[in-house]
Formats: structure tokens, sequence, C-alpha cells
């Protein structure tokens, strides 16, 4: 069965458009030799900008008509849901997901898992739409009334996961509609 995102992913990077890179690349700590991680990365838009700072980017999502566009990037598909990600413990240097979290099916399980398979002195960052404000509550409508089943977090929640899991985090804004949940794996 096909969902929105299979449907959409022939025209998703041009619909969409890239993130801020110069910004990434700073929460990041970029560059570095190391792999990174795009979970829920979709078509690899998210960190396609990144790939001369980086020494490789996975990518994993749900959707092979997305994953289809990351070999043309210079990126490595893995077709997965992020809760459950096939690659072995600590594997990562860097774990980024870029407006993604609120349609994975089980967040907590998500973010668990992305610190697993990073690397202690690792980074994840989350990029994510920031619910406190009312355009994002309005697109949070907008894919209920789609029937996408997105669940939007506001950033507090999302650093309050992170932290459950031992890791404390720091919520960056940009004075508009997104914010970034940034960690680091000390141990």
């Amino acid at each position: 069965m096909l969902d929105h995102f299979d449907l959409i992913a022939a025209i998703y990077d041009r619909l969409i458009g890239p993130p801020d890179t110069s910004r990434l690349q700073k929460l990041l700590k970029l560059p570095t030799a190391g792999w990174l991680l795009d979970g829920g990365g979709g078509t690899g838009r998210g960190s396609s900008g990144l790939r001369p700072l980086v020494g490789n980017i996975a990518v994993s999502d749900v959707s092979l008509r997305m994953l289809r566009q990351t070999r043309a990037k210079d990126q490595w598909p893995a077709c997965a849901h992020v809760e459950c990600l096939p690659f072995a413990d600590q594997t990562f240097d860097r774990v980024l997901v870029v407006d993604a979290l609120h349609h994975f099916r089980d967040q907590r399980q998500a973010i668990v898992d992305l610190l697993r398979v990073l690397k202690p002195a690792g980074r994840l960052v989350i990029e994510e739409p920031d619910l406190n404000h009312k355009g994002v509550k309005l697109l949070a409508l907008a894919e209920k009334m789609l029937m996408m089943r997105s669940h939007f977090q506001p950033p507090r929640a999302i650093r309050d996961m992170i932290a459950s899991c031992g890791y404390p985090a720091a919520i960056e804004h940009d004075g508009h509609f997104t914010a970034w949940i940034v960690a680091d794996k000390l141990e």
C-alpha cells in the first residue's frame, strides 16, 4: 500500500526545499570524517548539503520511492523504521532527523534507537516544526486532516524524551517556526 510519501517522492525535494545547511553544520559540529545517519531522511534532502563535510551518509526511511533518490546524492539508503534501525550499536558519529520525528510511530523508541546507534562523543540533532507557534498548529491540523498520522511535539517534550534516556539536550529556536533539539552522547 502506498502512503503519501511514496506518492510525492518524485517531487519531494522541489516541493519542500533544503534545510539551512550552515545551521546544521554548526549544530552537528561538522566537518567530521565519520558516518552521519539521516533518520527518517526520505530522499536525503536534509543531509545532502552536508555531504562535503562528512565521510559517509546513511539515510534510513520506510519509503523505498523516497530512498531511491539517495544514491544520486552519494548516500547509502536503508529501508527501515527508525524505531528499529538495522545498524550495530555505536555506528554513527552524528545523527540527524530533519522534519520527520512527528511522522514516527513511537517517537520515544525512535530516540532510544537513534541514541543506540550513536557513538560516544557523537551528537544527535533533531529539527522539528515548533508546535508552540500557531502556524505549526495549523500544519499539524492539516496533516491530521490528510490522515498522515503525524504527532507533533513541542520542543520541550522532545528534549525531555532525550533526557529520559540519560542525555541532557538543549533547544535552539530560529525565531520563526523551527526548533532544533541537540544532545551529545558523552559516555
